[in-house]
């Protein structure tokens, strides 16, 4: 047996738009998104929590779907959109769920609202929940350290009817 860690290339570019701007990075191929986007786009608003999937904080949109960019290598995002938090508002205006969590005080320490906020906005864009039962089961995978899921709901809820 030799030794395949010879064909696994140092660095490999990977061409990525986030937030609208196109980017061509230059990563070592083991390098997740989370990284990618704090520590070579200097995108900081996606928060690395447990670093295993099990807390959402790094919760962000790959073409419109939730993905939790901690598990995810950013090599297989090549040519993907990626949206972050620092990505929801257009024109100066805040997507409707960035308004409905200052609206409903859907967050103490701030530090899971950017991903409880993309991952929202991804359950807004599935269309599945109905109700606040099914927000919560849907939105299950994003942990609050502070307790503020009444209010998360709420925001959530508040989004739904504008949206």
């Amino acid at each position: 047996m030799g030794d395949a860690t010879h064909d696994i290339p140092e660095r490999t570019p990977v061409h990525v738009i986030v937030n609208g701007v196109s980017h061509t990075l230059d990563l070592a191929p083991w390098t997740t998104l989370l990284d990618a986007l704090r520590d070579h786009l200097a995108l900081t608003g996606t928060k690395k929590g447990c670093d295993h999937g099990q807390c959402g904080a790094c919760t962000v949109l790959i073409e419109g779907r939730r993905v939790n960019s901690c598990l995810t290598l950013a090599v297989m995002t090549d040519g993907a959109e990626v949206t972050t938090i620092e990505g929801l508002a257009k024109d100066g205006t805040l997507h409707p769920v960035q308004q409905a969590f200052i609206d409903h005080d859907a967050f103490q320490c701030g530090y899971c609202t950017p991903g409880q906020i993309c991952s929202a906005a991804g359950l807004l864009a599935e269309g599945r929940a109905r109700d606040a039962d099914e927000i919560r089961e849907l939105m299950s995978g994003n942990l609050c350290r502070c307790g503020a899921y009444p209010n998360i709901v709420a925001a959530i809820q508040q989004a739904m009817s504008r949206s």
